[in-house]
């Protein structure tokens, strides 16, 4: 097994390479901006650092969000044309999942909370680092707060709304050496992954006016 995972549903463009037992190269970068600018170049880094072909790899596995419609697609898009050009299959996990996975010093139930813009979160709840319980969902922090009310939250989403959030906890963004590694996980125990596909919650932030007239030509 060689699985290349990679997300950009958060701020963070990151990719790995996991073999079945352990990652064996991972690049991560912060940029909100520059998803479709840095992913295949973090791509043959992480490639070059392991010593071996994009042809080795036997899947590939994405971050399905919930996310900005813009970077979110970069990432799935990239994913399905690797996972045609190699015949491998394309395996897709929650990014919010993966940061539970890597959740650091939390025992017990938690929440996780990414940056969604507009002042709200993307969020789910954990009974612990594998296990969902709700979610995921987009709010306003406000309008959770009594109903998370003294939980550990993991994620931006914490540091961005500290009045609401009180017990902030690592990591801040998710890491595809984390989502690689409950991959090969959910996988070596049978289980069937979520399919690639886009949790996106809600429109994307550019649309067409309201009042916008097509005009067509005579």
């Amino acid at each position: 097994m060689l699985l290349l995972a990679l997300d950009t549903a958060t701020p963070a463009v990151t990719v790995a390479l996991h073999d079945g037992t352990s990652v064996v190269a991972e690049s991560g970068q912060v940029d909100a901006r520059r998803h479709g600018e840095l992913l295949l170049p973090a791509v043959d880094r992480v490639l070059r650092e392991a010593g071996t072909g994009l042809d080795a790899v036997t899947g590939i596995v994405v971050g399905t969000g919930p996310g900005p419609y813009t970077g979110l697609r970069v990432g799935l898009m990239t994913a399905d044309t690797f996972g045609l050009a190699l015949g491998v299959p394309v395996h897709g996990v929650c990014t919010l999942d993966g940061l539970a996975y890597a959740a650091e010093d939390v025992e017990g139930p938690f929440v996780v909370a990414t940056d969604a813009r507009r002042k709200e979160v993307y969020w789910a709840r954990y009974q612990d680092a594998r296990t969902r319980l709700t979610g995921p969902a987009v709010d306003r922090p406000a309008d959770i707060a009594e109903e998370l009310a003294g939980l550990p939250v993991v994620g931006a989403g914490a540091l961005l709304y500290p009045d609401t959030f009180t017990d902030p906890r690592g990591p801040e963004h998710v890491s595809a050496g984390a989502l690689a590694a409950l991959a090969a996980e959910r996988l070596a125990a049978g289980e069937e992954l979520d399919e690639p596909r886009p949790l996106y919650l809600r429109r994307p932030d550019a649309q067409v006016p309201k009042n916008y007239k097509v005009v067509t030509p005579k």
